[in-house]
């Protein structure tokens, strides 16, 4: 959550093409535009996609915390239009934009008009250069293959929703009309998500990013092993989040599983394909990537979320995980889901939480009546809050409560939490843990950065885990991030990457 939180929410109502990886997930000759592929004729980028495109190019980029600039962010954009053009979308690099998103949640995603994104922390997941273009041109590839087009008619029902709407209506709403209606435009705020593509869709644009690697002069395996590191993150992510049944977070769902994916890219590439990794040069541009939460957007620390700037903290309930983005902090569990974000703000916390209530209402054209607006005090600051019930077609009902805190004179915000009817008090621990910090512990946050070192004789994985800036499985982590297993032998001057401060 971004610092100085009274940002602009904004609904991106129609983006076409966008396809994500969520946690998991050279140079040859330029394709021709109208290139064939596998995907069949490529129609070239039109004057309309370019609108479009430059249209919500930079609301996307807002979403997911700005742009990286300096060197990384360079390095990326030329692989990214390298691997681009290969796509017969346009023979000219310059009709590509290449972003890396500062955004610490695994992400990969393309929309028309030539506008193509990755994010830092899916990045420093990869190990080689052909994977960055692995990753990237499958993306590409959705929009060379116009599966949105193919999916239009539900993608104008509900073309972007947020990490906690698409929680929702999976877990304990169903398919009820609140719920879908929650998904469209209750809770927007950290990062963007898309309708899912199909498994055949996906399978499609795995096909034509290999198809784009060889094109490139880059090894097609790299396919194959970018999807098998994106594998070992989502069992990581369903560990680290104590998710139930041993299932991936919802929220890191939106391709279908990169593990059954990975044996099928395998045998597409072949065994022997050659091509590049360029590994070496892929580390050396890389390194120094800043990994995880940037503390201007606040930190998660298992349960813990800490706002160095905005100088405020709280704890989310046991078995609940946290997924921090730009505008809001977005809190997942079994028995409800919440997210925490801000609003304006004139003095009147009363007035606060009954605006905050009737947006709702307003955004998903519903009758929400909260009860009385109850005032109180967390740890010295300030607070109201209100539930309201609300009716689901399936005879039952929800509760909705939003709980907001006057942080200073012009500025607020506010927790809203969505439950079973009766069950709003799993969230009475979180409302309770808000508390403002000191200067000194906002100075203690440290960011954390990706680092490439070279082993020297005598390390192993357990010694150079050691290293990583966590205390909660450091070893799982360090093989992770560099697509190893715990059997994997360290040689002197093998070049590997530590997470420090």
């Amino acid at each position: 959550m971004s610092a100085h939180l009274l940002a602009n929410r904004r609904t991106l109502a129609f983006i076409l093409g966008t396809g994500l990886i969520l946690p998991v997930y050279g140079a040859g000759q330029s394709a021709p535009a109208n290139a064939q592929s596998s995907a069949g004729t490529v129609q070239a980028i039109s004057a309309k996609d370019k609108q479009e495109g430059a249209k919500y190019h930079p609301q996307l980029v807002a979403e997911f915390g700005g742009a990286v600039s300096g060197p990384q962010a360079l390095y990326v954009e030329s692989v990214g239009k390298k691997i681009a053009v290969q796509s017969g979308l346009s023979n000219a690099q310059g009709d590509f934009t290449v972003t890396l998103l500062n955004s610490s949640v695994d992400n990969a995603f393309a929309i028309p008009g030539g506008y193509i994104y990755t994010t830092r922390q899916l990045v420093s997941l990869m190990n080689n250069e052909a994977e960055l273009a692995g990753v990237l041109g499958h993306e590409v590839g959705h929009v060379a293959a116009r599966h949105s087009n193919k999916r239009q008619s539900a993608a104008t029902r509900n073309q972007v929703i947020g990490v906690l709407g698409a929680v929702l209506s999976g877990v304990f709403l169903g398919n009820s009309q609140f719920g879908q209606l929650l998904q469209q435009g209750f809770l927007q705020g950290s990062q963007i998500l898309t309708l899912k593509f199909s498994r055949s869709q996906e399978n499609e644009a795995d096909k034509l990013g290999i198809e784009y690697l060889r094109r490139a002069g880059y090894d097609p395996r790299a396919m194959s092993t970018v999807l098998a590191s994106l594998a070992a993150q989502n069992t990581l992510s369903v560990r680290l989040l104590g998710a139930p049944d041993n299932r991936a977070p919802e929220w890191a769902s939106t391709h279908p599983d990169p593990a059954k994916r990975v044996s099928a890219t395998a045998a597409l590439a072949g065994t022997n394909p050659g091509g590049t990794l360029n590994r070496d040069t892929f580390l050396n541009r890389i390194s120094g990537l800043t990994y995880g939460d940037d503390p201007k957007e606040g930190i998660v620390e298992g349960r813990k979320f800490v706002h160095p700037i905005d100088k405020f903290a709280f704890e989310a309930p046991n078995g609940f995980f946290m997924v921090n983005g730009t505008q809001a902090v977005s809190i997942s569990g079994q028995s409800g889901k919440g997210q925490l974000t801000a609003a304006a703000y004139n003095g009147d916390l009363d007035a606060y939480v009954r605006a905050v209530f009737a947006k709702l209402a307003q955004d998903n054209k519903v009758t929400i009546t909260p009860g009385p607006v109850q005032k109180t005090t967390v740890n010295g600051i300030p607070a109201a809050y209100s539930v309201a019930r609300v009716a689901q077609s399936n005879n039952s009902s929800v509760d909705v409560t939003v709980f907001a805190y006057q942080m200073g004179t012009t500025n607020a915000l506010h927790f809203m939490t969505i439950t079973q009817a009766g069950g709003t008090g799993v969230f009475d621990s979180m409302f309770g843990s808000m508390r403002r910090i000191s200067d000194a512990e906002a100075g203690a946050i440290k960011p954390r950065k990706l680092t490439v070192i070279t082993a020297k004789k005598g390390d192993t994985v357990q010694s150079l885990a050691s290293r990583m800036a966590y205390t909660d499985a450091p070893l799982d982590r360090f093989l992770v991030l560099n697509g190893l297993n715990a059997s994997s032998k360290i040689t002197a001057g093998q070049r590997l990457k530590l997470v420090t401060y």
